[in-house]
């Protein structure tokens, strides 16, 4: 999706409130009849599910009212399990969709319960044989959403489901004693309720930095790309768990042109955002900056880290920083940079010819040219997020910005998150490559 100027200035959002969309799916009944008595339902609190491990389940009690006046012949419980996470065999009164990821979100898993049973006003009910998710090896921050409503939802005609039926013995519900504490109805929508269940997993995922090397002549215009990979194990759902990385050009060179999603802290040095939705494990993502080289600065070198803080998950800081080099020919006979590891795990970053605008050179842009999922509107927790300050890069990047050594400025970073609400519907786009 084409960003504009103004969308340069910003940090890019997130896309929990794209993903919590999956759970409207649950939501998508038709609203009761304006005409008579409305069904009113209310689910009951579920509490978050804190460090499960992979490979282990855990049960997801559901408990609802109903807190109309009339009676219900029909209700559906629905349970939307995010990618980490995994339905186990399911009552044959359940039906099962598995989703593959798509431009729009990553892979998900439905699984919808009808309860074809007489259900009274003012009574509270719960399933007899409580729903159990499996925990996979890649999750780390996942969700379930539950909801409870008078209609089975709607399909999402870009993404047809596919529904398999559940195998085991038929679950009913029983009646609970009526003091069970239960949450508000929706006075919107009062023929259904739902909920957002947070799942953490006792899991590590590791992001690993990759500089850049290239080479040139004072006056040549040069690239360098560095980038950021998750390595796994764990996947990194949309949310504030994906940090920003602090890039630093090497001193003697001027920005001409930036990443749309990277904005400007200090003279050479930038802030970026991943553009993409979600990090599967292998995911990549480039930072791609254009430079001219001004003058030459005996061992002047750039870097690439990103801020450990927003990333407790990753237990491995040796491959946090790397090195941005810039070898320039004709220098006092000789490179300006001289030796030094451009990959965070010592590596260099790749290969590439990066020379331009008048002399030869080449070099070597660190990482692949891959790009990820791009936004196209606010998420929940749109991880770190810092608003452009004045100089913030606008089209073509940092046009004056001359490269200022290896400092990496740290001030100036803010969080910001976006609450999702169950009434939200966001849908993104990532950009097209991926790896």
């Amino acid at each position: 999706m084409p960003r504009t100027a103004a969308d340069r200035c910003r940090p890019l959002p997130r896309t929990a409130a794209a993903i919590g969309a999956i759970g409207l799916i649950a939501l998508g009944a038709a609203p009761a009849s304006a005409d008579g008595p409305q069904p009113v339902l209310a689910l009951a609190p579920v509490s978050p599910v804190l460090g499960v491990k992979p490979g282990s389940s855990f049960e997801v009690p559901v408990a609802f009212a109903n807190k109309g006046t009339t009676t219900l012949e029909k209700v559906y419980i629905t349970y939307v399990a995010s990618y980490g996470l995994a339905h186990r065999e399911l009552p044959s009164n359940c039906t099962r969709s598995d989703l593959p990821e798509d431009d729009d979100m990553p892979a998900y898993s439905s699984a919808v319960c009808e309860f074809d049973q007489t259900l009274k006003p003012g009574a509270v009910y719960a399933p007899e044989k409580v729903l159990s998710l499996h925990v996979l090896d890649h999750a780390l921050y996942d969700s379930v959403w539950v909801s409870v409503a008078t209609g089975p939802g709607e399909e999402d005609p870009d993404r047809p489901e596919h529904p398999v039926p559940g195998t085991g013995p038929a679950v009913k519900l029983i009646e609970l004693p009526s003091t069970t504490p239960v949450g508000d109805s929706d006075p919107e929508h009062p023929d259904r309720d739902g909920a957002k269940v947070s799942v953490t997993a006792a899991n590590t995922a590791d992001l690993k930095v990759t500089g850049a090397r290239s080479a040139g002549r004072v006056g040549d215009t040069v690239t360098v790309q560095a980038k950021i990979t998750n390595t796994g194990p764990a996947w990194l759902a949309p949310s504030d768990h994906l940090p920003q990385t602090l890039i630093t050009m090497p001193s003697g060179t001027t920005v001409t042109e930036a990443p749309d999603y990277c904005y400007k802290t200090a003279t050479g040095s930038y802030n970026c955002y991943t553009s993409m939705d979600w990090f599967d494990v292998g995911d990549g993502q480039p930072f791609t900056f254009t430079l001219r080289i001004d003058r030459a600065v005996p061992g002047a070198k750039g870097s690439v880290t990103f801020d450990a803080k927003q990333a407790p998950y990753d237990k491995n800081r040796k491959n946090d920083t790397a090195a941005i080099l810039l070898d320039i020919d004709g220098a006092d006979g000789g490179s300006t940079s001289g030796g030094g590891s451009v990959g965070g795990n010592g590596s260099t970053g790749g290969s590439g010819s990066t020379s331009t605008a008048g002399g030869s050179g080449s070099g070597s842009p660190g990482g692949s040219g891959s790009t990820g999922r791009s936004t196209g509107g606010s998420g929940s927790a749109g991880g770190s997020a810092s608003a452009g300050s004045p100089g913030s890069s606008t089209t073509g990047g940092d046009l004056a910005s001359t490269g200022s050594g290896s400092a990496l400025p740290l001030a100036g970073l803010a969080t910001a998150a976006l609450a999702v609400g169950a009434g939200t519907v966001l849908l993104v786009r990532r950009r097209a490559a991926r790896r």
